[in-house]
């Protein structure tokens, strides 16, 4: 409960804007207060304070009694205000926040949300309003800035997260792509610089990432600054002012919480941000993809005939869309599409025709320079429609200014009018987007299987940070690539599962597949939409697996870092017997095992050193001999 404040009125807010104004108080309160959100018993609990004599803000985080987030700063800066320090408390109001939605990918369809909401009002030294709003979940405990028509523009964030310095942190480097790798460290020993904010943390009150939800075009986007020595994380805007015409509401500064299986099937930051803008959602089908970039480059996309080969292909495996990639719209210089005849030139056309004559979708690359004016989106977008393509993957974008945030509203809100789902490469990351336009499959903003630097701690790490927050581009399956990935090819069966994604875009060579025809095999049945997620096994950097349902079965993908071994893994899928199919690493190539489990007892799989293995499981009865359909 908030402390009453004794308040005598006096004086007025000289030279800021009326609204913005509270009465100032003749005399300062020089007590302490203290808040605290919380969703119910063992929930991540939050703890605001206010200092008495300074008028600054904290906020902690604790679960069951535990650290999870030590008192850190809260508070934001505007051209009116330091809206950090010589605050005094207002009020309080509380309410609960009870949803129910359903999305079109991720870790689960159906979704159920239950938080408490809290709205701490402060007036700074000026007069100067500022809302801090405060959610708890069972799973999380987030919160954002509401200000006031005429508080300017905004300068930055005090906002910060302080953590135990021993803590072990996971963190991926900031990039503009957002394609860092993961490396662990303590919350003190990673060196000075900035971090995605993805970042995941081990306290005594459990695992936590930090996150972020509901970024729009209305702020700017966030990165976490760290100086080496200290367990601060600070957050850093993409831009030095951020540009506010009116009223100001900050994205959620998201802490999700608990145990490492609560956080790996949180969908917390999707939870957090605007229901669904998308009212007729029929369109939206999410897939498995063929994906040329990898298995034939651009001189793959030039060729009609090399496309229509991968269309066939896809046909006969079953596989619902084709991707082509770069190359299709280039000839020796990029088309002029402000000339009426562009359109007549290109093969895309028949190749849709072909496609849908064999009930396969296509899906295609376009720069985002291409665009990013009204007139080109007037042009391209209108004419894929008409073409018949399923979706765009839009590339490059490689900014989480304020610009280019805006660039991502319009694009957002104009492919839906298109009905064409997205794929965004060289992109931000999730935070939210994925609830609130549905249309959005996937995105990259992840250091994938393009990457020849990666190594099998960071495939371990993904699952508990970059794949947390929303669909992860990834694209497993580039079987061709010997030597330039770090698993085995069990493993990057199973990565077809691991990591979750609306397109799951299949990076092979059709002759790599058929070479192992279980993979093949393998990826005829895995969906892209699931019911439910489970991990079943992880550690950051070691080891994960997870377990995702569509319909009555559970596919199992996991990978492991270090040595071969013989992994126990409990099948912590329901009460039991279950018919188990799992593809391993054999010699020579792959192999594939059968045997009946039960629910909660362990499963045993061999694994090579940086393997992995992929799984099938389904309700075993008497005479089931196959989980494949």
């Amino acid at each position: 409960m908030a402390v009453p404040i004794r308040t005598t009125v006096a004086g007025v807010c000289a030279g800021l804007v009326a609204a913005l104004c509270v009465a100032s108080p003749a005399r300062a309160d020089q007590r302490d207060h203290a808040w605290a959100v919380s969703s119910g018993a063992h929930a991540p609990r939050a703890q605001v304070t206010l200092d008495g004599t300074t008028g600054t803000l904290n906020l902690a985080v604790s679960r069951d009694g535990r650290t999870v987030i030590e008192p850190s700063p809260v508070g934001i800066v505007t051209e009116q205000a330091d809206l950090s320090k010589g605050l005094r408390f207002l009020h309080r109001k509380d309410r609960t926040v009870d949803e129910r939605y359903r999305a079109k990918s991720g870790k689960r369809l159906d979704r159920r949300v239950h938080m408490k909401e809290s709205w701490l009002s402060f007036a700074g030294a000026s007069g100067a309003r500022v809302d801090l709003v405060v959610r708890a979940s069972a799973d999380g405990v987030a919160y954002r800035y509401v200000l006031p028509s005429g508080a300017g523009d905004v300068l930055g964030e005090t906002s910060a997260f302080n953590l135990p310095a021993t803590a072990s942190a996971w963190l991926g480097t900031y990039r503009v792509d957002n394609e860092g790798q993961f490396a662990q460290y303590t919350a003190a020993s990673a060196p000075t610089g900035e971090y995605s904010d993805q970042a995941l943390f081990a306290t005594d009150g459990g695992y936590t990432l930090l996150a972020e939800s509901d970024l729009t075009g209305a702020y700017s986007g966030a990165r976490l600054a760290h100086t080496q020595g200290t367990g601060t994380y600070r957050i850093k805007l993409a831009d030095e002012r951020v540009a506010a015409d009116g009223p100001v509401t900050t994205p959620w500064r998201a802490i999700i919480a608990g145990d490492l299986a609560t956080v790996t099937r949180s969908t917390f930051t999707d939870d957090l941000a605007p229901a669904s803008k998308v009212r007729d959602t029929s369109w939206i089908r999410p897939g498995t993809v063929l994906w040329t970039w990898l298995a034939g480059g651009r001189e793959a996309g030039q060729s009609l005939a090399a496309q229509k080969a991968y269309v066939d292909y896809a046909a006969e495996r079953g596989w619902p869309y084709e991707a082509v990639d770069a190359g299709w719209y280039f000839k020796t210089d990029e088309w002029d599409v402000t000339d009426p005849n562009w359109q007549t030139d290109s093969w895309m056309p028949e190749l849709v025709d072909h496609a849908r004559a064999k009930g396969v979708g296509i899906i295609v690359w376009i720069h985002q320079r291409d665009l990013d004016t009204p007139e080109e989106r007037a042009q391209w977008l209108p004419t894929l429609e008409r073409w018949g393509v399923k979706g765009v993957k839009i590339d490059f974008m490689n900014s989480e200014a304020q610009p280019m945030l805006q660039w991502y509203d319009a694009i957002l809100a104009e492919t839906a009018a298109h009905h064409l789902m997205v794929d965004f490469h060289g992109s931000t990351i999730p935070k939210g987007i994925q609830r609130t336009w549905p249309q959005v499959m996937t995105l990259e903003g992840i250091a994938g299987e393009e990457k020849r630097t990666n190594t099998a701690a960071h495939l371990t790490t993904l699952p508990f940070t970059r794949n947390v927050i929303g669909s992860a581009d990834f694209t497993p399956g580039a079987f061709q690539r010997v030597g330039l990935r770090p698993n085995s090819d069990a493993a990057e069966v199973g990565l077809s599962v691991l990591y979750e994604s609306g397109f799951q875009m299949f990076a092979g060579t059709p002759a790599s597949y058929d070479e192992r025809p279980l993979a093949r095999a393998y990826f005829d049945q895995v969906p892209a939409a699931w019911d439910d997620t489970r991990l079943l096994s992880g550690q950051p950097g070691q080891e994960a697996v997870l377990a995702r349902r569509s319909g009555d079965r559970w596919f199992l993908g996991g990978v492991y870092a270090g040595a071969a071994r013989t992994a126990e893994v409990p099948l912590s899928i329901g009460p039991g017997r279950w018919l188990v199919e799992t593809v391993r690493d054999g010699a020579p190539g792959l192999v594939q095992d059968r045997q009946v489990v039960r629910g909660g007892a362990e499963l045993s799989v061999d694994v090579v050193a940086n393997g992995g293995f992929a799984g099938i499981a389904c309700p075993w009865r008497p005479g089931l001999t196959t989980c494949y359909r």
